[in-house]
């Protein structure tokens, strides 16, 4: 399949811009081949043009046939996934096996959303009937309809499940809302591919033109017009607190405000027991140490700060998470930048007063390859220090010695808002943690016993999100089928015949 390195706008391929930019294999360590167009201002304004025109006719349509819309992108996907393995792995450095898992989650989430809009109960209707009384009471009809056009950024550490198709713009085109993605630089060809197969389904389904737009740029003016543009109603966004930080900023500035939905990174704290290090000391540090280099450590997930009680235990453990980490060895991540990133960021933290690095880095790494870092500091350093908070995206995890389980509630106290936090924990000691459980509820939006954060099941029971900076809202998840609530809003009908208001309610 050829990737033309143009922009979709609605069904069209447009190449107006002046910008241009490449993506890079990491894995061999050169540029690939396509030259992608950056969409301009006259692309961005057809798009939204578009996708606002889409919008009254596309909410209008039945649940079944949006269902049907989404089933066939998951066939469209299906029939390109030569191309699209292909295109992915030399964009990413990511192995086949990696590309093809995420590729099935992908195909799983569109199959998901299909299947929660083809029953009514996704819209939560309530009806109040009236109560004629001593005070006469009308009836109320409570349900949910879509905000608009929304702007989807795709992720830069999974180009399918969290990009062009993944789980922002299959759960907005699940509830009647027309997306434009703005595919990520490290991986436009992939989104590209993509793109393609939405576009054939929605042409295929008879769907409206400007359902869905895919509009390529690497600098981040794009980025802010877009977010900024007034017939965008929503935005959602995964990435790093910076870039999360700075749209949500001009998403705030804009005459009518919009939700920004954000996830924006986790340390995701990891609070381990003295006696659960007693009873299962290997086995603990075999699986958070493949955790936290799990992916070269580019899951938002990563375990990045473990929270112990300064004791002979805690020794072992440290030497026995060093044997893990250095048997893992290096590990590709997938782009350049981000491997300056993680090197930047993680020397940051070593180079804080006494930061112990634990492991260090070879004087030279190979190409974009990477090994996992393990730095120890005291309690006290990581309260003085805010810098100790900041994520380090890759295969670093920071541990924390503690003089005691009353330290650690103490320092979960003062983190800022996380993903996840996990706490290791024998049965004898349940009682005593329930301290340290409150504490956590407070800070994270998934709380895990004996176990690691990686590995985000697409379920109803699963909350991805958490208090800010986590995510800018923590009141939504955006996993599941129950991120579908983020692009709608709830209306009330106050005494409508039941005759009419079948027809204005879908």
């Amino acid at each position: 399949m050829e990737i033309t390195g143009k922009n979709f706008i609605g069904d069209r391929l447009s190449s107006l811009g002046e910008e241009h930019y490449k993506t890079f294999d990491s894995l061999r360590n050169v540029e690939n081949k396509t030259l992608f167009i950056s969409a301009n201002t006259k692309e961005l304004e057809e798009a939204v043009t578009l996708a606002d025109a889409a919008f009254p006719i596309y909410r209008d349509l039945s649940d079944t046939k949006r269902a049907f819309f989404l089933k066939t992108i998951g066939d469209e996907i299906l029939k390109i996934s030569e191309d699209l393995i292909d295109i992915y792995c030399r964009e990413t450095g990511l192995d086949v096996e990696r590309a093809t898992a995420e590729r099935d989650r992908t195909l799983f989430q569109l199959q998901l959303f299909a299947k929660t809009i083809e029953t009514e109960n996704w819209r939560n209707k309530i009806t109040k009937t009236a109560q004629p009384d001593i005070t006469p009471k009308p009836t109320l009809t409570k349900t949910n309809i879509p905000l608009g056009p929304i702007a989807v950024f795709g992720a830069s550490n999974f180009p399918l499940a969290y990009s062009t198709a993944g789980g922002d713009t299959a759960s907005a085109l699940a509830v009647g809302c027309p997306v434009i993605v703005k595919s990520h630089p490290m991986h436009s060809g992939t989104g590209e591919v993509v793109a393609t197969a939405i576009i054939r389904a929605a042409q295929k389904t008879g769907m409206p033109n400007g359902v869905f737009s895919n509009l390529n740029a690497k600098s981040y003016q794009l980025s802010h017009d877009l977010v900024r543009h007034p017939k965008i109603k929503a935005v959602g966004f995964t990435g790093s607190f910076s870039g999360g930080n700075a749209l949500q900023k001009t998403v705030f500035n804009r005459e009518e405000p919009i939700p920004f939905f954000a996830e924006m990174g986790s340390i995701n704290p990891i609070a381990i027991l003295p006696q659960a290090l007693e009873n299962d000391c290997q086995k603990i540090a075999d699986r958070i140490g493949n955790s936290i280099a799990l992916g070269a450590g580019q899951f938002c997930t990563q375990p990045g700060l473990l929270l112990t009680v300064d004791e002979a235990h805690t020794d072992q453990f440290i030497v026995e998470l060093t044997k893990v980490l250095k048997g893992l060895g290096q590990q590709c991540m997938i782009n350049p930048e981000l491997k300056k990133n993680y090197i930047r960021q993680s020397d940051k933290i070593n180079r804080l007063e006494k930061s112990i690095q634990i492991l260090s880095h070879k004087a030279q790494w190979d190409n974009q390859f990477v090994e996992p870092k393990l730095s120890v500091i005291s309690a006290d350093q990581f309260i003085a220090y805010p810098q100790f908070q900041e994520e380090v995206f890759g295969p670093f995890s920071l541990l924390v010695k503690c003089k005691n389980l009353k330290e650690i509630e103490r320092l979960v106290f003062n983190l800022k808002g996380q993903l996840t936090g996990s706490i290791f924990a024998p049965k004898t000691h349940y009682k005593s943690i329930l301290p340290l459980i409150q504490v956590f509820k407070s800070k994270v939006g998934r709380l895990l016993f004996n176990d690691v954060p990686t590995g985000v099941e697409v379920t109803a029971a699963m909350t991805h999100g958490g208090p800010y900076p986590a995510s800018s809202d923590s009141r939504f998840t955006a996993v599941g089928p129950g991120s579908i609530y983020r692009w709608l809003r709830p209306i009330t009908f106050q005494n409508w015949p039941k005759e009419l208001l079948k027809k204005i309610i879908n």
